[in-house]
């Protein structure tokens, strides 16, 4: 049995390499080319648009950002195609983003 880990705690958070300054990060799983992190976004964030090579799933846990001129709270969810541009992202007052990306088919 894989060890159990609480989103909540404070527990496990490191700097998010390639995010702004501020972007704390919690590795849930990284196998096999498939990641799952909580991603930490502080107050002022702001990511203009990516894209990547696999497809990417977001659920806001906890406050809001903004993409595209839409404000996504709490309990939202975003799927992004393999390519799809996305962003550019903010959050004025920070969030809490579970984001998994799958397994590249290339």
């Amino acid at each position: 049995m894989k060890e159990s880990v609480n989103l909540f705690e404070d527990k496990n958070w490191e700097d998010a390499d390639n995010y702004p300054s501020g972007t704390k990060r919690k590795v849930l799983r990284n196998e096999d080319g498939i990641r799952t992190i909580l991603l930490k976004l502080p107050k002022g964030f702001y990511m203009p648009p990516h894209s990547h090579v696999v497809t990417e799933q977001d659920f806001v846990l906890e406050g809001e950002y903004i993409s595209n001129g839409k404000v996504y709270t709490k309990g939202s969810y975003q799927l992004f195609a393999p390519h799809d541009e996305h962003g550019p992202f903010e959050s004025k007052k920070g969030a809490l983003i579970l984001v998994v990306w799958d397994k590249s088919k290339l």
